[in-house]
C-alpha cells in the first residue's frame, strides 16, 4: 500500500494543476460567453467529445495492458498505435462532423463545426501514446500528457476569448492548440523513427484492437451516461437551459479528479499485479478513503453552492446553483464505479461495466425525455443523479460477486483505513509526529 501512497503524492501536484487550469478556463468561458452561448458550445462539443472517447478505441488501456504484461515489444506497439491513429482520426472526424451538422436542432455555422472537430486527431494521438507510459508505470510522463494540454488551453483561452473577444471561435481554437502542443511535445520526446513505419504488424494491431474495442464500447457507455442529458437538452430545450446545466455540472468534473487521481495508480498497478485478490482489497481501501474525501467535498459544495457559482461564473448562472445541488448525491456515489472500474479494467475485463451502466444509461435517457420538457436543466440534473446512483449500486454488487469480496469488506470502514490516513499526514508533516 505504501508504494501506492507514494505514487499518489508524487502526482498530486499535476492533478492540482489540471483542476485549477480547467476551472480557470471554465470561468473565463462562462463570464465571456454567458449562459446561452455556453449552451451552444456544450451542444457543439458533445458529439466530438463522445467520438474522441470511442475513436480512442481503448488503445491507451489495451496498449498499457499489453506492455504491462510484457506481451508485445514497446517500439512495435508505438508503430501499431500510429497506424490505428490515422484510421481512427479519419473515422471520428467524419462521423462527428455528420452528427453535428445533421442532428443538432440549433445548427451552428460551418466554421464552428469545423473548429469543433479540429482537436480530435491531436487528442486521439495524445491518448494513444500515453498508454505506453501507463503500461511501463511511468506515472510522471503519463501525467504530463494530462496537465500540459489543460495549461496550454487555459493560456490560449485567456488571449483568444478574454483579450481578443473571439467568443466561440476562440474557445474552440484554444482547445485545438492545447492538444496540438502536447502532440508536438510527444513527437519530440519519443522521436519520429519510433513512431512511423510502413510495415504493419497485424498481430499486435489485432491484439490492441481485440481488447481495445471492448474498452471503447465500455467507455462510450460511461460517457453517454455523462453527456446524454446535454444531447436531449439541445434537442427539446433551449441553449440557455443547456448552458445553465453545463456550468452547474462542470464542478463535478473536478470533484471526480480525486478518484481519478487514485484510478491512474490503480490501473497501472493492476495491469501488472500477480495477486489479484490482495490488490483488489487494497483498491477497496482506496475507495473507502476517496469516498471520505468526495462526500466531504460534496457537502461543502451543497452548502456553499450559491456563493461558489456566483463567484466563479457570475449572476447570469444563478440557476446553476440548484443544478449543482441536485447532482451532488449521484456524483458522490459514482465514486464507487470510478475507482473500482479501474481495477476491473486492469484485469482485462472492459465490458464488465456494461451490465451495470447500460441499465443506468437507459434509465437516464427515459428520465431525461420525461423531465427535461417541464423542468429543463433541473430535470436533467435529477435524472443524472438518480441514474448515477443506480449505476454505482449495480456496479459494486457485480464487483463483489466477481472478486468474491463481501460488500461489507468493500464498503465498511476499518481501523487500518484511519491508521493509513494518520500515517500519511505524519509522514508529510501535516500533523506533528509526536
Amino acid at each position: 500500500m505504501r508504494t501506492i501512497v507514494q505514487d499518489l503524492i508524487s502526482i498530486f501536484r499535476s492533478k492540482v494543476i489540471i483542476i485549477f487550469a480547467g476551472l480557470l478556463t471554465a470561468v473565463i468561458v462562462a463570464r465571456s460567453l454567458g449562459p446561452e452561448m455556453n449552451g451552444i458550445l456544450a451542444s457543439i462539443l458533445v458529439y466530438p467529445s463522445l467520438f474522441i472517447t470511442f475513436g480512442a478505441l481503448g488503445v491507451r488501456k489495451s496498449s498499457a495492458f499489453l506492455i504491462g504484461r510484457k506481451m508485445a515489444d514497446e517500439e512495435v506497439v508505438f508503430k501499431s498505435i500510429i497506424h490505428l491513429w490515422i484510421f481512427s482520426s479519419i473515422f471520428s472526424v467524419l462521423v462527428s462532423f455528420g452528427l453535428v451538422y445533421f442532428t443538432l436542432a440549433n445548427k451552428p455555422s460551418l466554421e464552428l463545426i469545423m473548429l469543433s472537430i479540429l482537436p480530435i486527431p491531436f487528442s486521439l494521438l495524445n491518448t494513444y501514446l500515453s498508454g505506453v507510459f501507463l503500461g511501463n508505470n511511468q506515472i510522471k510522463e503519463f501525467n504530463e500528457v494530462n496537465w500540459i494540454p489543460n495549461v496550454t488551453t487555459l493560456i490560449f483561452t485567456y488571449f483568444l476569448v478574454y483579450v481578443l473577444k473571439l467568443e466561440l471561435v476562440g474557445v474552440l481554437l484554444a482547445q485545438t492548440f492545447g492538444q496540438g502542443v502536447m502532440s508536438g511535445i510527444l513527437f519530440w520526446k519519443i522521436g519520429a523513427s519510433k513512431l512511423f513505419s510502413f510495415k504493419f504488424d497485424l498481430v499486435v494491431i489485432k491484439s490492441i484492437l481485440k481488447l481495445g474495442i471492448a474498452y471503447a464500447i465500455g467507455l462510450l457507455i460511461v460517457n453517454m451516461n455523462y453527456r446524454f442529458d446535454v444531447i436531449i437538452l439541445e434537442q427539446i430545450s433551449t441553449p440557455f437551459e443547456t448552458g445553465i446545466y453545463s456550468k452547474g455540472s462542470v464542478l463535478t468534473q473536478y470533484l471526480w479528479q480525486i478518484p481519478m487521481l487514485l484510478g491512474t495508480i490503480v490501473f497501472a498497478r493492476s495491469a501488472s499485479a500477480t495477486d489479484k485478490r490482495s490488490y483488489s482489497l487494497k483498491v477497496c481501501q482506496l475507495l473507502r478513503l476517496s469516498l471520505l474525501v468526495i462526500v466531504s467535498c460534496s457537502l461543502i459544495l451543497i452548502l456553499l453552492a450559491k456563493p461558489i457559482i456566483l463567484l466563479l461564473f457570475g449572476d447570469a448562472f444563478l440557476a446553476s446553483v440548484d443544478v449543482l445541488k441536485m447532482l451532488m448525491p449521484g456524483v458522490a456515489l459514482l465514486t464507487i464505479f470510478i475507482v473500482l472500474n479501474m481495477d476491473i479494467s486492469g484485469q482485462g475485463k472492459p465490458l464488465f461495466l456494461v451490465k451495470s451502466l447500460l441499465p443506468a444509461l437507459i434509465g437516464n435517457i427515459i428520465l431525461n425525455i420525461l423531465l427535461i420538457p417541464k423542468y429543463g436543466a433541473l430535470g436533467a440534473a435529477f435524472s443524472s443523479s438518480i441514474t448515477y446512483t443506480l449505476g454505482a449500486i449495480l456496479f459494486v454488487w457485480h464487483y463483489s460477486r466477481f472478486t468474491k469480496i463481501k460488500l461489507t469488506e468493500i464498503l465498511f470502514y476499518k481501523k487500518e483505513d484511519f491508521m493509513l490516513i494518520l500515517g500519511v499526514l505524519k509522514k508529510y508533516k501535516i500533523i506533528p509526529t509526536k
